[in-house]
This record gives structure tokens, C-alpha cells and sequence, in this order.
């Protein structure tokens, strides 16, 4: 290994120390909802963020030499892989000391799905939580939707640390436009049209029959794509006016960030041109259309009600979010059939959502179809267009690899769950629900399930399944090939 190519371990710890410290900020901004509701003499949380403050502020003063100092590539790549497991272990604490989970793995599972916006959880009755450990666990689907990293790399230069690899590395949408030459006033737009959205919608959701706590709660994780709610029955209890403003809010999470502010600073026509949003915006209403004709003509459900709950699904499912107002797993087995297809989909590249996403859904089928062509016309020079540009080699033979092994993974996992005894249905939902952090599944992870049942050891498989998903599949891989080590 060369000099300049070795990995610097004080400037990893050094981030990560950087990125425990905000978290510990984020702990001492719930504080507030604990007093209130719990006295001065509270422990739990005031415990847990005094050891993540202290232990990030030793990480940065202890490698306080290093400042000035840029992080390559591969410490780019290891950074954005081992912070969420950094973060959830630390993000565990308040479930872990406020009793609300039994146990590490349990505790150490509610906050990597947090973070990674999967909304997976082991609660089972929700309401019986702690209001201050329910706005933190909120709070860390905000936090890993977009916050954490982009508001790290826009700070980071305070400390010296070059966030150029994190940005590129997180943000990683195939058409990536950056708003300005420097990655730090980028990330700090980023990081402010996330705010803006979030305070919008919590007052919108207020402005309707959500007290201010529900409203925060459910902004917070709506913007991040991540699902939690404050009720056992997610968005079910609250009125149409909350539900149709969280699917406005849901759409506009699946969207490109850097595409939204694109079209709200330079070229407002920027979001009907690009193809991957319009394919987003077309798959919701046709497929929401499509059940909702069938829920009317052959379930006898009410119009408007058909209309809410398959929109609301199909919005949810697509953007990975994973709110819902009504147990879709009782609607006839074709109808669900096709929210579970919709879970391998995803949003759009560089939003809060995670599956496979629309961009590559786009190259796949266009590829497939041109590679049908040149069987026919095999002189042919036919390109892969994607907004009119061509799509080089190496970006189809990255997106090829990349589909095949989602459902690769997808199907190991599913084969391991079944081998752990558990039944079909759960198997496939909770595999592909992790995979694609969407959280809700179909079996005993639809919805109203939990994954509280499962044996530790699932629980393990589905949180490597959720860092997967999250980080991506090739980022992940590529820390355990041989030649990232050389």
C-alpha cells in the first residue's frame, strides 16, 4: 500500500466523532419534551445524550492534530458504511435506559431503523412510549433521511475535514448537478429546503387535528421517507385532511433533492423535464387508479375510500415510507401482489427513499429493449437515452449488476428467514421491506405487525439487509473486496 493511499484511522475517528457529537445535540434538543413530561430528575435521555456529547467531544479533541486533513475515497466509503452503525449504537441508548425495549439487539434495531429510514420496529404498542423517546426516535429517521450527513458535510470544514467523498458518496443519484462549485454551500441548500419542508408540513398538520407533538413527530419522519408514527396504528386515526397532506409530503420526499432545488432556483421546468420524476408522478397515478378501480368495481369499497387507501398505499410503498391508514394484506391476494412489486421500485435517485430506485428501473427496461433490437439489427450503433443523453457502458453494466444482485440478496434472504422457521409470507415481506428500508411488509410485518416476534438472529440478518439498503448494495460490498484494502 502506498504512503498516500493508506487509511487514516484518527481522521475516521476524528468524523465520526464530528457526526457523534451532533447527535448528541440532537439528544439535548428532545430534553426539553423529557422535563415537561417527566420532572427534573429524568434519566434516560439526559444520561444517554451526556455520553453521546462527551464521547464525541473526546473523539474530536483527541485528534484535534489532524485538522486540515482530507479524506480519500476509500475513507470516504468506510466513513458513510461504519456511521450508522456508530450512530445507531449510540441512538440506542434512550430505548436501551428508559426501558422501553428489553434488550441490546432490540434496542440497537429500533435505532438502525431509524436511521436508515426503514421503520421497521419492534414496538408493540406505541402509545405506551415515552413521548420524549418517541420524538427521539423520530428524530433519528430525520437525522439518517438527509440531515445527518449533509449537515456534516457542510460543517465539517469548521473542523478541517475535506466532505467532498461523503457528499458524493451519500448523494449518489446518476445525475448528480451540483448548485454551487463549492460541496458545503450545496450541502447547506440541501440541508435547508429539508428543514423548510419539514416545518411546512408540521404546520400543516397541525393546522388540522394533530396537537404540535403528533404534527413534528410525523413531519420528521415523512420528509425522511422513514414511517414511524406515534400510533399503533400509524396515519389510520388521524382525518383525510392529515392523510392527503402527509401523501403530498410523502411525494415530494421520493423526489430528487437536488432536482427540487434546481427547479426552485434556476430552471423551474427542470422537474416536467427530467424523465425519471415523470415516470415517478405516472407510476403513482396509474397504479393508484388501476386498485383503486378495482377496490370500487369488485371489492364494493365506497369511492372516496378506495381512492384514499390505494393512493395513500401506493404513494407510501413507492417513496419506501411506510405509513398506512388500512391493512392492505386483506385486499384481494393480486392487489397487495402489486404493492409488494412496488417495493422493489422505490423513488427517485437522490431523495430519502430507498430501493432499487426509477433511474435504474429506466436503464434496465431500456437497455433490455435496445438489446432486443441489436438481436434484429445487429449493425445497429443504438444508445441508452436517458433525458436525452446517452447512458455510457459502464453506468448500464453497473445498473445490470446492480438490479441482479437486489434480487439475489433479496432471495438469500428470504431463503435464511425460511430456514429460521419463519413462514412464508413474513419471510418475503420482512426481507423485502428491510432491503428497501420501507419497513412495512406483508405477513406479520404488514401492517399493524411488528418485528418483535422474530429471533435475535433474523433480526441481525434484516439489520445488515437495512445498512444495504440504506448505504447501497456496491458501497457496502466494496469494503470487503481485496483490492479496496490494496
Amino acid at each position: 500500500m502506498s504512503a498516500h493511499a493508506k487509511i487514516s484511522l484518527p481522521l475516521l475517528l476524528r468524523v465520526q466523532g464530528f457526526l457523534v457529537l451532533i447527535e448528541g445535540c440532537f439528544m439535548l434538543a428532545v430534553l426539553p419534551v423529557t422535563y415537561f413530561h417527566h420532572g427534573i430528575n429524568a434519566f434516560s435521555m439526559p444520561f444517554a445524550a451526556l455520553i453521546t456529547v462527551l464521547t464525541g467531544f473526546i473523539l474530536c479533541f483527541s485528534t484535534r492534530k489532524h485538522k486540515g486533513e482530507q479524506l480519500n475515497h476509500r475513507e470516504g466509503v468506510i466513513t458513510i458504511c461504519i456511521s450508522w452503525l456508530v450512530l445507531s449504537v449510540f441512538g440506542g441508548l434512550p430505548f436501551l435506559l428508559s426501558k422501553s425495549v428489553p434488550n441490546f439487539t432490540d434496542a440497537f434495531f429500533e435505532a438502525l431503523s431509524g436511521f436508515t429510514t426503514t421503520g421497521a420496529t419492534i414496538l408493540t404498542k406505541i402509545e405506551a412510549v415515552p413521548k420524549d423517546i418517541l420524538l427521539w426516535r423520530s428524530m433519528t429517521q430525520w437525522m439518517g433521511g438527509l440531515a445527518i450527513i449533509v449537515f456534516g458535510v457542510a460543517l465539517m470544514p469548521l473542523l478541517g475535514v475535506g466532505g467532498m467523498q461523503l457528499f458524493m458518496i451519500e448523494m449518489n443519484g446518476i445525475n448528480y448537478d451540483k448548485l454551487h462549485p463549492r460541496t458545503m454551500h450545496t450541502a447547506k441548500r440541501l440541508w435547508g429546503i429539508y428543514i423548510f419542508f419539514t416545518l411546512l408540513e408540521t404546520l400543516l398538520l397541525y393546522v388540522g387535528d394533530m396537537d404540535w407533538f403528533d404534527a413534528l413527530c410525523h413531519s420528521l419522519t415523512t420528509i425522511s421517507s422513514g414511517g414511524f408514527s406515534t400510533r399503533t396504528g400509524s396515519l389510520s386515526g388521524f382525518s383525510d385532511y392529515s392523510q392527503i397532506v402527509v401523501m403530498c409530503f410523502m411525494i415530494l420526499s421520493g423526489c430528487n433533492f437536488t432536482l427540487l432545488l434546481i427547479a426552485m432556483v434556476r430552471r423551474p421546468k427542470a422537474l416536467i423535464n427530467n424523465e425519471e420524476f415523470k415516470n415517478f408522478i405516472f407510476s403513482i397515478l396509474g397504479v393508484s387508479v388501476v386498485l383503486s378501480a378495482i377496490l370500487i368495481f369488485m371489492v364494493k369499497q365506497p369511492v372516496g375510500s378506495a381512492l384514499r387507501s390505494s393512493f395513500f398505499s401506493v404513494i407510501s410503498t413507492l417513496t419506501t415510507t411506510g405509513f398506512f391508514v388500512n391493512d392492505y394484506t386483506l385486499w384481494p391476494v393480486g392487489l397487495w401482489g402489486i404493492l409488494l412489486l412496488l417495493m422493489f421500485i422505490g423513488a427517485c435517485s437522490g431523495s430519502t427513499a430507498g430501493g432499487i430506485k426509477i433511474i435504474r428501473h429506466l436503464i434496465f427496461i431500456k437497455n433490455s429493449v435496445l438489446e432486443l433490437k441489436r438481436i434484429i439489427h445487429p449493425n445497429a450503433v443504438i444508445s441508452v437515452k436517458i433525458n436525452r443523453k446517452s447512458v455510457s457502458k459502464s453506468v448500464i453494466l453497473k445498473t445490470m449488476t446492480f438490479v441482479f444482485l437486489y434480487f439475489f440478496i433479496f432471495v438469500m434472504g428470504t431463503i435464511v428467514l425460511l430456514a429460521m422457521g419463519i413462514d412464508f409470507n413474513t419471510s418475503i415481506g420482512a426481507s423485502i421491506a428491510s432491503l428497501s428500508n420501507l419497513g412495512t411488509g406483508i405477513g406479520e410485518v404488514g401492517p399493524w405487525g411488528t418485528y418483535a416476534f422474530l429471533p435475535q438472529a433474523a433480526k441481525w440478518v434484516l439489520m445488515a439487509f437495512m445498512l444495504l439498503g440504506r448505504v447501497e448494495i456496491f458501497t457496502l460490498i466494496s469494503i470487503f473486496s481485496r483490492n479496496f484494502w490494496k
